[in-house]
């Protein structure tokens, strides 16, 4: 199958599978696991970091940021495109107790600075308490500028917020910056990485942090049950996605504008090329199309895709330079 649904559909490499199969393990639990210990304190040296923490998914490890950082009654402000506060069950709400505050997404995945300092709450018993600023990058495949970066924690700082990245996909930003992940996460008081998409790993995140943060995230992620015993295993692959796969998403980005360029030829689409700056691209679908009819029709050619007027398509390490060229010929035949 050619799977443009996602970048979590990416396999393990066979690096990865053999470091899997040889890797030393202990009990996580106890922290005497060797190989999540080498992994967390390797990316903690890599991003410039205090501390890191193994976690099982992106999910966690914002939910983990944001409950370490916050406490009942507490707010975040984020946008409204924002994965954790779309896309992850209202989990700060539900089990932090915490208030999102969602302002509006730019078209370039920004947050206006005048729209964030409006939104912190004055110090009255009427409001919940504003203490951290999430932001997301890269949003919806768009990489937020550095200068931007740093206008945020300088203003985050002012204000006496802390401020969070999710960072699932990161390293996309710095490889289409030509710049090092660390050079992003430098304005940050946390990030979380995700390991299981671009990246290649089979599960996984990483929570970068003080000493602090991490160990009250540590607590709640037990609480939460997500501690892991022989997780070794795991992580001996995910120290491969920040070793060997994080150049490699280059071909990404390149196999994303080629894409783009040959699905502007076809009449019924329509491709805004500025917006295809990192793996994914948006294609909107003239209305005469059932987009579900569309997907049905490709899946049966061997082409998974997520139906919808507005196509997300997604390249990724299991997609070929081919494997484009197959999936528009395919495409330009089921619709006429």
């Amino acid at each position: 199958m050619i799977d443009f649904r996602s970048d979590t559909v990416t396999k393990p490499t066979q690096a990865m599978r053999a470091a899997m199969a040889q890797a030393e393990v202990g009990d996580d639990v106890y922290g005497d696991d060797p190989t999540v210990n080498s992994l967390q304190e390797m990316a903690a040296d890599m991003f410039g970091f205090d501390d890191a923490l193994f976690v099982s998914s992106g999910t966690q490890a914002n939910l983990l940021a944001l409950m370490a950082h916050c406490e009942r009654g507490d707010e975040y402000l984020c946008g409204q495109q924002a994965h954790n506060y779309q896309f992850e069950g209202g989990g700060a709400a539900v089990l932090g107790s915490i208030q999102p505050q969602p302002l509006n997404n730019q078209v370039d995945g920004s947050i206006l600075l005048s729209d964030i300092e409006a939104a912190i709450k004055p110090d009255d018993v009427h409001f919940a308490r504003t203490r951290l600023l999430s932001l997301e990058n890269t949003i919806g495949g768009k990489v937020l500028p550095q200068d931007y970066l740093a206008t945020a924690q300088s203003l985050a700082f002012n204000r006496g917020l802390k401020i969070h990245l999710d960072g699932a996909r990161v390293a996309n930003a710095a490889v289409a910056q030509g710049i090092n992940i660390s050079d992003i996460t430098q304005y940050f008081d946390s990030v979380s990485i995700c390991l299981s998409k671009g990246l290649c790993a089979p599960i996984g995140s990483i929570l970068l942090g003080d000493e602090r943060l991490i160990a009250k995230a540590t607590r709640w992620r037990k609480m939460l049950g997500g501690g892991m015993r022989q997780a070794g295993i795991i992580a001996a692959a995910a120290k491969l996605a920040l070793t060997d796969q994080v150049e490699r998403l280059a071909e990404d980005h390149y196999n994303a504008k080629l894409l783009a360029q040959m699905l502007v030829e076809i009449p019924e689409l329509t491709v805004d090329m500025s917006l295809v700056q990192t793996n994914m691209v948006f294609a909107t679908l003239s209305e005469q199309i059932n987009p579900h009819i569309l997907a049905h029709t490709l899946a049966d050619k061997g082409i998974l895709l997520s139906p919808s007027h507005q196509l997300r398509l997604v390249t990724h390490n299991d997609i070929s330079t081919a494997d484009i060229s197959t999936f528009v010929n395919v495409l330009k035949q089921a619709i006429r």
